[in-house]
């Protein structure tokens, strides 16, 4: 896989807790190598490998419209690349259609959840309920609502009638239902409120604890880096970095021309480019962003002259 080899250091101001990385080196659940997605003549994925191994939490980031969803729709089959190849547990699956994908183990938590309104809550956890492909019980509907509380108080309620954190829950534990080995879940605390954001990363903790693998969309660096064992981020459809959350945040600055990726509470430091030339890149501003992965465009005449 190929990863951007320049970089700027950094000095933490408050450290991360990370979780123990754990040996990823077991068999491997998701491979995929030189995808190259379309949407019509826009070329969205431009030669990505990625890879998911047994038991092990990834993280997968960047700006918007950098291709994170492709990709997972990519390796779902609800989008079909035009090159490359994606193999799960070893059989090539490129182009499958998704319920193939799902009957090898593969649990998706799409963008926007996917609920069934007009089901109650019991209602779309039960009719996802099945054994795993090695016919594991681990997640039962008695243990889902353990973990989620507020589906217990809510199961007669339609699935339309639940707040969006409650929607978000009520997907990844239906997802859970399906004792998957490997759990994907896209933008997992987009638009939550922050006390329901911590609920969902706690148990983003019990599934990586649990022995799932998953791969964990979300802008909140800080969340993601606590659990995951590897990070990969992506840009305009390429991999730029691929790592342990220790090295990333380690190295917190990475430009690429009209990216930088600065997790706070780092400043994004310039990235030296200087519009001296009509094909110069973008100046960048030195700032302090409360956020995640973002970049920073400034017109020449608003880039501090010093």
């Amino acid at each position: 896989m190929n990863t951007s080899q320049s970089h700027s250091q950094g000095t933490a101001t408050s450290p991360v807790q990370l979780s123990p990385q754990r040996d990823s080196s077991g068999e491997l659940l998701i491979e995929a190598r030189g995808l190259q997605t379309y949407y019509g003549a826009s070329h969205i994925l431009r030669g990505i490998d990625f890879r998911v191994s047994r038991g092990e939490t990834i993280g997968l980031m960047g700006r918007n419209g950098m291709g994170k969803s492709t990709l997972l729709k990519s390796l779902m089959g609800l989008v079909k690349p035009r090159g490359g190849e994606v193999r799960i547990k070893g059989q090539a699956m490129t182009g499958s259609a998704p319920f193939r994908v799902a009957q090898q183990g593969i649990a998706y938590v799409p963008e926007g959840r996917g609920i069934f309104g007009n089901l109650s809550v019991k209602e779309n956890l039960v009719m996802a309920a099945r054994a795993g492909t090695q016919g594991q019980l681990d997640w039962t509907y008695e243990r889902v609502l353990e973990t989620f509380p507020r589906l217990k108080e809510r199961l007669s309620n339609g699935g339309q009638q639940l707040s969006g954190g409650e929607q978000q829950m009520l997907t990844i534990g239906r997802a859970l239902m399906t004792n998957p080995d490997v759990l994907i879940l896209d933008e997992a605390t987009e638009g939550l409120a922050p006390l329901i954001a911590r609920e969902i990363w706690r148990i983003c903790g019990l599934i990586r604890d649990s022995g799932i693998s998953s791969i964990i969309v979300d802008k909140n660096w800080r969340h993601v880096t606590q659990i995951t064992d590897r990070n990969v981020i992506l840009v305009k459809g390429e991999v730029v970095f691929e790592g342990s959350s220790a090295t990333l945040l380690a190295q917190p600055t990475r430009s690429n021309n009209s990216w930088v990726y600065s997790p706070p509470p780092f400043a994004i430091r310039s990235a030296g480019f200087r519009r001296n030339s009509p094909s110069a890149g973008p100046s960048f501003k030195r700032v302090r962003i409360p956020g995640s992965l973002t970049r920073v465009d400034t017109a020449e005449k608003n880039v501090s002259q010093s």
